[in-house]
Parts: C-alpha cells; sequence; structure tokens
C-alpha cells in the first residue's frame, strides 16, 4: 500500500504500512465512502443507521438501560433517548421495568425490531456481497477476510 503523497513544499515523499497516519487516512475514508453508499441504498424515511446499531446490540446482548445504551453507543443520554423514541413509536423497542431493580426502565427489542435487523442485514449483505463477487478475486477475498479481524480490533479499541 506504498503511495506517493505531495509534501507541503510540492516534492513526493512515499509513505506505507509503517505510516499510521496514512493508513488511517486512506482506511477513514475508504469506511466512510462503504457507509454512505450502504446509507444511500435504504429509502427516505427509513430506520436510520443510529436505530438500527441501537436495535441489532439489544439483540446481540439483550435488554438495558437508556443510559447503559448511550454509553455503550458513545452517545449522549440525549441522543439516545431521542433515538429510543423513534424506535419506541415505530414499535422496534419496548419499555419495561427492570427485572432486578423495578425503579429502573430497560428497552427490550419487539419482534417487528427483530424483522427490521435482519431485513436491513440482508440488504447490506447482499449488496456487499454482490460487490465482493464483480470485483474481487478469489486472493483479494482472502486478503479481505483476513483483514477484518483486524478491523474488528480497532474498531474496538476506538
Amino acid at each position: 500500500m506504498d503511495h506517493v503523497i505531495p509534501s507541503a513544499e510540492g516534492a513526493k515523499r512515499t509513505t506505507g504500512p509503517e505510516d499510521p497516519g496514512e493508513v488511517a487516512a486512506t482506511l477513514r475514508l475508504a469506511v466512510g465512502r462503504i457507509a454512505r453508499k450502504l446509507r444511500r441504498a435504504h429509502a427516505v424515511g427509513d430506520t436510520t443507521l443510529s436505530e438500527v446499531s441501537v436495535l441489532a446490540r439489544l439483540e446481540r446482548e439483550g435488554p438495558d438501560s437508556p443510559g447503559a445504551l448511550a454509553e455503550l453507543e458513545r452517545v449522549r443520554p440525549q441522543a439516545m433517548a431521542t433515538t429510543l423514541a423513534a424506535l419506541e413509536h415505530k414499535g422496534l423497542v419496548s419499555r419495561e421495568p427492570d427485572p432486578s431493580d423495578r425503579r429502573r426502565v430497560v428497552m427490550r427489542v419487539t419482534d417487528a425490531g427483530r424483522t427490521v435487523i435482519l431485513d436491513r442485514r440482508s440488504e447490506s449483505v447482499q449488496g456487499l456481497a454482490s460487490a465482493i463477487e464483480a470485483e474481487l478475486t478469489l486472493a483479494e477475498r482472502r486478503e479481505l477476510v483476513a483483514a477484518l479481524s483486524l478491523l474488528e480490533r480497532l474498531a474496538e479499541r476506538l
């Protein structure tokens, strides 16, 4: 992944995997483009990426409090309250008393929410699968698979 980058003085310098800043900038651009294209594939008024992220977390990890969800999603409690209100209005999550502390509330994904997650996942996965099949050789697919564990580690670190 060596690139020739023009410097401020007009001279060219070569960067590569030893330059974490350049790798990070290239990765950010690529991931951003993929995310934007996946976002555009969904109808206006559809469930937002933030909402899908919360739904997926609730499905994967089980019911949780709004405060804990805000912390896990790294958003302000007010932003999480807005997201949860939209999900609740759409019937995708329900608000229930916490079984261990009846004074607290936990959010739980509904059957309708599970359906949205599966449908959205299917659309995104189908789009990515088509692009992978059309654009990547078998060797490149193997490289991508190898990189996925690294991307997961980076995601956890951020």
